[in-house]
This record gives structure tokens, C-alpha cells and sequence, in this order.
């Protein structure tokens, strides 16, 4: 699951009520400085925070190594697609 919110604020909830049976989710925002409760929060319930890389130094120290950017998320995707290709030809 994919989520675009230019803010979070409480919408990041919304992610997880549209994708409740996703084990996996990923939002993409352009909002800096979300505190480290919210971001707690959202790794608790397996959502992987998506910020450009340029403002990662917003957040604190603990959270920008937990932070994905948008390379990491394109890299990730990348790898998955082709994990599922070869679990296609396997079979």
C-alpha cells in the first residue's frame, strides 16, 4: 500500500483504515518535523514514513534512520517487482 498526503497531521490514519488487511504500508509526505510520538506511532502499526531526502534533517536524529526517501522507496518497489517475476517463471 502507497499513501500520498502533502500533510499528515492525524489524515496518516487514513492510510491504515484503507488498507487494514495490508501488512505493508508506505506514505509518501512532503511535511517536516513530525514528532517522534506520531512517528512511533506509525511504525507501530507498520507504516514506513516517505519523506524527500531534503528534509529528512527536520526530524530527529532517531527517526531520520528510520525515514525512507523517495530512493529507497523506487529501490524497495524495484526489488519486490522483480522477487515476484522470478516467483512467476519458478512456477
Amino acid at each position: 500500500m502507497f499513501g500520498v498526503k502533502t500533510t499528515c497531521k492525524d489524515r496518516w490514519r487514513h492510510v491504515l483504515n484503507e488498507a487494514a488487511r495490508i501488512t505493508s504500508k508506505h506514505l509518501l509526505t512532503l511535511e517536516p518535523r513530525i514528532s517522534d510520538n506520531q512517528t512511533d506511532e506509525m511504525e507501530g502499526d507498520n507504516l514506513q514514513l516517505v519523506v524527500p531526502k531534503s528534509l529528512h534533517s527536520s526530524y530527529s536524529k532517531t527517526r531520520q534512520q528510520w525515514l525512507f526517501c523517495v530512493e529507497d522507496l523506487i529501490k524497495l518497489v524495484s526489488e519486490r517487482q522483480k522477487a515476484d517475476e522470478i516467483n512467476l517463471y519458478q512456477t
